[in-house]
This record gives structure tokens, C-alpha cells and sequence, in this order.
């Protein structure tokens, strides 16, 4: 049994918005694909998790009601996918929390960092995380790249605290679920979802499934609604690093993903730890 979460966020990242001076859009477009992406996991018979930015909650509330009433799980993704270690975020984070607990009437009890932004500067977030009953994190990059990563990390479920990110820690509560990486050449790759879907041959990633298959390890996967529902992503004017990062191949992100999911057995992290007792 593997877990496979979708990032539900618009386009408009507030590093985006930023960086290339974008007007920030007063409506949401790729909430616009709801129907289409739980039609997608109906039809290959998979459950899911959703981190959801709870900006998208607040513009449209039923987005909570579909999602849950597919049998899919909700997580947070902080209410405006701001980076944890983002300049003053830590005098923020708690007040998020709250504010998307009311949203989701507490059904919330697991976290993704945008951007996978949980590092040593942004170790307090789990602390919060535990103070506002959340049971497990799923922020961690056992690999790293030039945007995020602790190479350091275990790459099979532990559990994490603010003082240790990348061993175990008995003494904590939250359980940390590491997206799935590989080795190439002797070097750990992140092989998870996102850019690595859409660029990577098929056969590493699978290839990586099988192997913690094997180890009896859960591979934890994801996929962004906007890869899911490229009609609904504009195509903004970005630098050609970021250009490729943000839009190669994503024509087949779920093609790709569908591929795998056609091979592989996956659910959400909720009825995971069900199933398991690993929560």
C-alpha cells in the first residue's frame, strides 16, 4: 500500500507574484478542475489526500464538501502557500492554523510545506504543528536539490520533532511521511511527483516503488492540481530555468501518473495509518 497526496493550489505563488511583479489574480482559476481530478481518482479507484492552500477553502467553501465527500482526506498547505521560512512566517504560522482548522471543522490532521520548506530555519513549524493536533507531516526530501531537500533524513516514515527533522525522535507525536526518492549513479534523487513526474523515465520511478515495495515502505507520491488541469494554468512569462521547471511536459503529468497508479496499489495518508496503525 503506497500514499498519494495532490497539492491543491492555484498558480499564483507568492514567489511567483514576487519575483515577476504578476498581478495576482482576484479569482482562482484551477479550482476549476475539482470535478475532473476527483473524476480522475474515481475512475482508477484511488483515494488521496489534499493539502489544500486555505485561501482556495475561503473563495470556494463546497471545494471541502466534493473533496470529502469522494472519500478523500484534507490536509493544510498553510492558507496562501507561503514558504515556512519565509521572513516573519513563524509569528504567522499558528494563527493559519487555526484559521483553516475552522474551515475544515478540525478535520485537518496532517501538513505539507510549500515548496517543501521545512529545514533547520523552519524546525519550529512541527512544535506548532503538535500544539494544534496534527498527527503527521509529509514535508520532508530524503535528497537534495537546488530548492529544498535534508539528505540526511530517513526515507521510511518516522517520527520528527523541532529538535531532530531527519532521525527518529520516540519522544514525539507527529509522524513524518518522506516523499519517495532513488538512487542514480549513486546519488539520491527525489523521484516523487511534480518535475520528476514529468521528466524522468517511468521505469526509475516505478523501479523505485518496487524497491520499497520490497522493504515493505509505504512510497509516498504527489501530484499538483495544476498538473492535473493544465487547461486551467496560464502560461506566464518566467525566466527559461523557471519556465522549464514550472510547465515541461506537463501535457503528461497525469497520463504519467496514471500510468503508475494502473501498477501500483495507493490510498490516502489517512486510510493509510488506518490500515497500519503507523500514525
Amino acid at each position: 500500500m503506497n500514499i498519494l497526496s495532490i497539492d491543491f493550489e492555484d498558480w499564483f505563488h507568492p514567489e511567483l507574484v514576487q519575483k515577476y511583479s504578476i498581478k495576482k489574480s482576484k479569482e482562482p482559476t484551477v479550482i476549476n478542475g475539482i470535478d475532473k481530478i476527483l473524476d480522475w481518482l474515481r475512475k482508477n479507484e484511488t483515494y488521496a489526500t489534499f493539502f489544500v492552500v486555505g485561501e482556495l477553502l475561503q473563495f470556494k467553501p463546497e471545494l471541502m464538501d466534493k473533496i470529502l465527500g469522494g472519500g478523500h482526506e484534507i490536509g493544510f498547505h498553510t492558507m496562501h502557500h507561503t514558504r515556512l521560512d519565509a521572513p516573519g512566517f513563524s509569528e504567522k504560522f499558528d494563527e493559519e492554523l487555526k484559521n483553516f482548522s475552522v474551515l475544515t471543522s478540525g478535520r485537518s490532521k496532517g501538513f505539507r510545506a510549500p515548496t517543501f520548506s521545512l529545514n533547520e530555519s523552519s524546525s519550529w513549524a512541527i512544535n506548532m504543528l503538535e500544539n494544534n493536533g496534527y498527527l503527521y507531516d509529509s514535508s520532508v526530501v530524503p535528497a537534495k536539490g537546488s530548492m529544498y531537500g535534508l539528505p540526511d533524513a530517513e526515507s521510511k516514515p518516522y517520527k520528527i520533532s523541532s529538535n531532530n527533522l531527519t532521525k527518529n525522535d520516540p519522544r514525539s507525536k507527529i509522524m513524518e511521511y518522506p516523499l519517495l526518492v532513488t538512487r542514480f549513479f549513486g546519488k539520491k534523487i527525489p523521484v516523487a511527483g511534480g518535475f520528476y513526474l514529468r521528466t524522468l523515465p517511468i521505469k526509475m520511478i516505478t523501479d523505485a516503488i518496487n524497491a520499497k515495495e520490497k522493504e515493505g515502505i509505504p512510497a509516498s507520491m504527489y501530484i499538483h492540481s495544476w498538473e492535473l488541469t493544465p487547461e486551467f494554468m496560464p502560461r506566464i512569462s518566467m525566466s527559461l530555468k523557471d519556465s522549464f521547471i514550472t510547465y515541461h511536459n506537463i501535457e503528461k503529468a497525469l497520463s504519467r501518473m496514471t500510468e503508475i497508479l494502473k501498477k501500483f496499489q495507493f490510498t490516502s495518508f489517512d486510510r493509510y495509518i488506518g490500515k497500519t496503525g503507523s500514525g
